[in-house]
C-alpha cells in the first residue's frame, strides 16, 4: 500500500477520535478518498480502530455500495425498479453499454466508466434515475445516456455533467445543485404547510417531559413507518428505561422501492424533522441524536450539516436549548451505504454502531436496549414532523383529521403509470380511488399499495380507504397500468428484490426468497403446476418466523398478488403436461421410514 494511502487511512481514522463505532462513516470516507475498499485497506482500517481484521471485512462486504475493486473513475449506478421498466429503464441501459463498452457489472477498458445495477434510489417519481458518483441524474433518456458518457471521456467533472439548472425549491441550494426535483401535487397540514423552526420548543421548554408525552399519547400519534406503534407509548418507555445516557434516532433509511418521501421532506423542511428530534429528547431525557440517512442521499449531506449549524447558532440544538436549564441536545448524521434491512429499527442500530445490518433478536427491545446498549427511540422522519404540529396546535386539533384509528395525516409517494407522480399529503381516510383520480390514473390494473412488502390490490377494492384499520402504508403507492405483465413486469422484480436485499441472517428468509424467485420464474415461462402454486400460498405462513418485520412481509408480492390476480398464474400454468410435473414423490420415498418411526 503507498504511504499516501496509509496517511489517508489514519487521517481519517483519527478525524472520527479512532472510535471503533464509527467504522461505517470511516469506510465511506476512506472509499471516497481511495475508489475501493481492498482487503489491504481493510486490513489496515482494521489496525488503525485497534478492533479484528474480520470486522471490518464483515461489514464492508454486507453494503452494496461498498467496493471490493476498482469502480472507474465515474460509478454509474443504474436504478432497476419496478417503476424504472416502466419508464424505459431498458433502453436507457443499453445506451450506457454501447456508449461504454462494456456490459453493467463491468468497467470500461480504458477505466473510465463503471456501469452497475442497483435498486430502487428513491426517485420514483422521475424515472429512469442513476447516480453518478454519488449524484442524481434523474428522467434519462438513451441520448442523455450516450451524453454522459461522452462527456465523462471527455474528462468532465460530475458537476460539469450536471449543468447548471437545477430542481425546484431547496435542491438549487448552492450546497445541493441537484437535479431532482419535488413534485409535491398535494400540501397537507402536518408535515408541508407553514412552519417556523423553533416555535414548537419554545412551547414544549415550559411542560415537564411527563405533560409532553401525555399530549403525543393524547393525539393518538403513531408511527409512520407502517408498523403504527403509538408514539407515545415508546416515548414514555424509553423515559421509564434506566440509564443516564438516552439516545434519538430518526430513522431516513427509506429503501422500500416507489418510496420518496422522507427525500422530500429532508430536502425542503429539515428543521422539522430535527426540532421533533429534539421534542422526543426532551421528552424521553436524551441528549444525543442520530439522524440515520441512506447512502443514495447523501448528496444532501454538507446542507443538512448546514441546517444542523444553524439550528445550534438559533439555539435550538445544542447546549441549554430554549435558554432550558439542563436541555442539551444536539444531532450528528449517519449514512448507510446500501442495505434494504437498515429500515427496521434493530438493524438501522447495528449499522449505526458500525456492524452488519442484521436484525436483533427482541426482546430487549431500543427503548430499553438499543445503541451502545442504551435506551434509544427509533423514529420516522414522518412521525417526528407530526409530533411538532400537535405540540403547536394541540391533541385536539390534531384527533380532528383522519379516521376514528387513524389520525393526522399521511405522505403519499405516488408512481407508476399515472401523469402526475409525486408526493400527496392527506389525511387518512381517502381511497384508493381518491388517489388514483388525483394522480391522473387511468385503466388500472393494479395498485401495490405500501412497497412490495404491502398489498397489490385490483380494481374491486379501490374503495377501499388508507388507514389503519384497512389499508395501512408507510408511503408507497404505485399505480399498475392494465398493458402491464403484472407477474413478469411487477412480481417477478420485486421477488428478485427481496432474495438480493435478504441479510441472510434467518433460514426461512435466505432460503425461501431465492425458492420463490426460481417458482415464480417457472411459472411466468409458463412452465410452472399447480403444485408450484400451492408451494407459494404455503411458504409465507414460514416467513412468519424470521426476526424481522421486513423478512416476515418478503413473500408478500407473490402472496397478494395470487389472492387477488389468481386467473393470472392459473393462465400461465402448463396444465397436463407431464414434462413439468414432479417425478420425486416424497411421501412414497419416505414410506418404509414413517412405518418405522411409527408416523403416519
Amino acid at each position: 500500500m503507498p504511504p499516501s494511502a496509509e496517511k489517508t487511512i489514519q487521517a481519517i481514522v483519527t478525524r472520527y477520535g479512532g472510535d471503533a463505532t464509527r467504522l461505517m462513516d470511516v469506510l465511506i470516507d476512506v472509499q471516497d478518498e481511495l475508489g475501493f475498499l481492498s482487503h489491504e485497506t481493510a486490513e489496515r482500517i482494521a489496525k488503525a480502530l485497534g478492533i479484528p481484521h474480520v470486522d471490518v471485512e464483515q461489514t464492508t462486504s454486507f453494503y452494496h455500495f461498498f467496493a471490493r475493486e476498482p469502480r472507474g473513475q465515474f460509478a454509474v449506478y443504474l436504478n432497476d425498479s419496478v417503476v424504472a421498466d416502466f419508464c424505459g429503464r431498458a433502453d436507457v441501459a443499453q445506451a450506457f453499454e454501447e456508449a461504454a463498452g462494456c456490459r453493467f457489472g463491468e468497467v470500461s477498458a480504458d477505466g473510465v466508466v463503471g456501469l452497475f445495477h442497483t435498486a430502487c434510489i428513491g426517485m420514483s417519481d422521475q424515472e429512469p434515475a442513476a447516480l453518478v458518483n454519488g449524484q442524481v441524474f434523474p428522467k434519462l433518456t438513451p441520448a442523455k445516456a450516450r451524453e454522459l458518457v461522452a462527456g465523462m471521456r471527455a474528462g468532465q467533472s460530475v458537476e460539469e455533467l450536471k449543468g447548471d439548472k437545477f430542481g425546484d425549491g431547496q435542491n438549487a441550494h448552492p450546497l445541493v445543485r441537484a437535479l431532482v426535483k419535488n413534485h409535491v401535487r398535494r400540501r397537507g397540514v402536518m408535515v408541508f404547510d407553514d412552519y417556523r423552526p423553533g416555535e414548537a420548543l419554545a412551547k414544549v421548554v415550559e411542560m415537564s417531559s411527563a405533560e409532553v408525552i401525555a399530549a403525543v399519547k393524547a393525539a393518538s400519534v403513531r408511527g409512520r413507518g407502517g408498523a403504527g406503534f403509538p408514539t407515545g407509548m415508546k416515548w414514555d418507555f424509553a423515559r421509564r428505561a434506566p440509564g443516564d445516557v438516552k439516545y434519538i434516532f430518526c430513522n431516513a433509511d427509506e429503501g422500500e422501492p416507489g418510496t420518496f418521501k422522507d427525500r422530500v421532506i429532508l430536502t425542503e423542511m429539515p428543521q422539522l424533522v430535527f426540532e421533533g428530534m429534539a421534542i422526543a429528547a426532551y421528552a424521553v431525557g436524551a441528549r444525543y441524536g442520530i439522524l440515520y440517512v441512506r447512502n443514495e442521499y447523501r448528496y444532501l449531506r454538507a446542507y443538512l450539516e448546514h441546517v444542523l449549524a444553524e439550528m445550534r447558532e438559533q439555539n435550538w440544538l445544542g447546549a441549554l436549548i430554549a435558554g432550558k436549564a439542563g436541555f442539551h441536545f444536539d444531532v450528528s448524521i449517519q449514512f448507510g451505504a446500501g442495505a434494504y434491512v437498515c429500515g427496521e429499527e434493530s438493524a438501522l442500530i447495528e449499522s449505526a454502531e458500525g456492524k452488519r445490518g442484521e436484525p436483533r433478536d427482541r426482546p430487549p427491545f431500543p427503548v430499553e436496549k438499543g445503541y451502545l446498549q442504551k435506551p434509544t427511540v427509533v423514529n420516522n422522519v414522518e412521525t417526528l414532523c407530526s409530533v411538532v404540529k400537535v405540540m403547536l396546535h394541540g391533541p385536539a386539533w390534531y384527533n380532528q383529521l383522519g379516521t376514528d384509528k387513524s389520525k393526522g395525516t399521511k405522505v403519499l409517494c405516488v408512481s407508476g403509470d399515472c401523469d402526475r407522480p409525486g408526493i400527496y399529503e392527506v389525511e387518512w381516510g381517502f381511497s384508493v380511488n381518491d388517489i388514483l383520480e388525483l394522480a391522473g390514473a387511468r385503466d388500472v390494473q393494479a395498485v401495490q399499495v405500501g412497497g412490495p412488502s404491502g398489498s397489490c390490490i385490483g380494481p374491486e377494492e379501490f374503495g377501499r380507504v388508507l388507514a389503519y384499520e384497512d389499508l395501512a402504508t408507510g408511503g408507497s403507492f404505485i399505480v399498475i397500468g392494465a398493458q402491464r405483465d403484472l407477474l413478469k413486469d411487477v412480481v417477478l422484480n420485486f421477488a428478485r428484490f427481496f432474495r438480493e436485499e435478504s441479510c441472510g441472517s434467518c433460514v426461512p428468509c435466505r432460503a425461501l426468497t431465492g425458492m420463490a424467485q426460481v417458482v415464480l420464474e417457472r411459472i411466468a415461462a409458463g412452465r410452472g403446476t399447480e403444485s408450484d402454486v400451492a408451494r407459494l400460498q404455503a411458504w409465507p405462513e414460514i416467513m412468519r418466523y424470521n426476526r424481522c418485520g421486513l423478512g416476515q412481509t418478503a413473500l408478500n408480492p407473490i402472496a397478494t398478488t395470487i389472492r387477488n390476480f389468481r386467473p393470472l398464474y392459473d393462465a400461465r400454468l402448463a396444465q397436463g403436461d407431464p414434462r413439468f410435473e414432479p417425478s420425486f414423490d416424497l411421501a412414497a420415498a419416505t414410506k418404509a421410514y414413517d412405518a418405522a418411526v411409527g408416523k403416519g
